[in-house]
C-alpha cells in the first residue's frame, strides 16, 4: 500500500508520522516544494522507526511527482494555512491555484488513486478537485467532518467530565467555523443521549466552542493546529487501505442526498477500499436539517469564487 502526501508543513508530517506509527502502510512518500524540507522531515521520521517500532518505508521529495507513481491513496495538504483572524474562506485565492496544480500532477502519475483533501477552504477545494480530475465521485473525499468530530467529542467528553471513549457524536455540514452542524439530538455517552446528563444551555456551549475549534487553536498557536488534523487523515486513509467500513463524516459530492446537489460538504460516509462506499443519509431533526442547507448555501458562495 503506497500513499503519497503532499506538503510536508506540519499537517502533513504529522499524518505521514501517524500513518507509520500504524504500520499498515508499506510506503509513504512526502512530497514538498520547498527545496529538501520533505527529505529532511522524511529522514527525521525514518530514524524513529526503531524507536517507534514501525517498518513503514517514509521517502521526501521535492516537487517530483513521478516518485508518487502509483499511489493507492494521495492525501492533499498543501496551500498556506491559516493566521490568527483569518477565516478558511479567505485562503480560497492562493490555495485553489495549488490545489489544481497538485490534483492534476497527481492524478497524472496515479489515475487510480484515491483524492483526500485536507487544504482549506476544505469543502470547496473538495469541489475543485472533482472539476478537475474528472475522477469518479467515490474517489475524492474531504477530511473535514472528521477532525470536527474529534473536536465536537472532547468538547462533550469536557462538559460530561467523562473519558472520551464513552462519547460518540458527529459533526456535518460545512467545514467553516458558521458552517458546522454538531448534531447533539445524536451524540450520546455508552448509546445514552447526551441530554440526560447535562442541560441544553451547556450543549449549545458545547456546539458553540465546537464550531470555533479551529480559530481557537489558530488564535493560540499562531497558525493552524496540526496533531488533530493529522490523525483525522490518519483515520480515514487507514479506513480506505485496510477496507474497514467505517464511518466517517465526510466532504463527499452530493447528487441529491439530504436534498442537495452539485456541492460538496459534509456527510457520513462508509469508507473502504473503493473510498466512499455508501452515502449515510440519517434522518436530522428539523432544526439540524435548516442548519445543513444554511451551510450549504455558505459553501456554494464560496464555491462561486473559483474559476473553473
Amino acid at each position: 500500500m503506497k500513499i503519497t502526501i503532499v506538503g510536508a508543513g506540519a499537517v502533513g508530517a504529522s499524518c505521514a508520522e501517524y500513518i507509520a506509527l500504524k504500520n499498515f502502510a508499506s510506503e509513504v512518500i512526502l512530497l514538498d516544494i520547498k527545496q529538501g524540507f520533505a527529505e529532511g522531515k522524511s529522514m527525521d521520521l525514518m530514524q524513529c522507526a526503531s524507536l517507534n517500532g514501525f517498518d513503514t518505508k517514509i521517502t521526501g521529495t521535492t516537487n517530483d511527482y513521478s516518485k508518487t507513481s502509483n499511489s493507492n491513496i494521495c492525501v492533499i495538504t498543501s496551500g498556506i494555512p491559516r493566521k490568527p483572524g483569518m477565516t478558511r474562506e479567505e485562503l480560497i485565492g492562493i490555495n485553489a491555484g495549488i490545489v489544481k496544480e497538485v490534483s492534476l500532477n497527481l492524478v497524472n502519475y496515479s489515475p487510480d488513486t484515491i483524492l483526500i483533501v485536507v487544504s482549506n477552504p476544505m469543502d470547496t477545494m473538495t469541489y475543485l478537485a472533482h472539476n478537475v480530475t474528472n475522477l469518479p465521485k467515490n474517489r475524492i473525499i474531504g477530511m473535514g467532518g472528521a477532525l470536527d468530530s474529534a473536536r465536537f467529542k472532547y468538547r462533550l467528553a469536557e462538559a460530561l467530565d467523562a473519558p472520551v471513549s464513552d462519547i460518540d457524536g458527529m459533526v456535518i455540514g460545512g467545514h467553516s467555523d458558521v458552517g458546522m452542524v454538531p448534531l447533539t439530538s445524536h451524540a450520546t455517552r455508552n448509546s445514552i443521549n447526551v441530554n440526560q446528563f447535562i442541560s441544553n444551555e451547556r450543549l449549545e456551549k458545547v456546539k458553540q466552542d465546537t464550531k470555533v475549534g479551529g480559530a481557537t487553536l489558530t488564535k493560540l498557536l499562531g497558525t493552524s493546529a496540526w496533531y488533530a488534523p493529522g490523525a483525522a487523515v490518519s483515520g480515514l486513509v487507514q479506513a480506505i487501505a485496510c477496507d474497514q467500513k467505517k464511518i466517517f463524516p465526510c466532504s463527499a459530492l452530493l447528487c441529491g442526498e439530504y436534498d442537495l446537489e452539485d456541492l460538496c460538504i459534509g456527510v457520513p460516509v462508509v469508507l473502504g477500499v473503493n473510498g466512499i462506499e455508501k452515502i449515510v443519509e440519517i434522518k436530522l431533526t428539523e432544526e439540524d436539517k435548516i442548519s445543513l442547507h444554511k451551510s450549504a448555501d455558505g459553501v456554494k458562495k464560496t464555491n462561486q469564487l473559483l474559476k473553473l
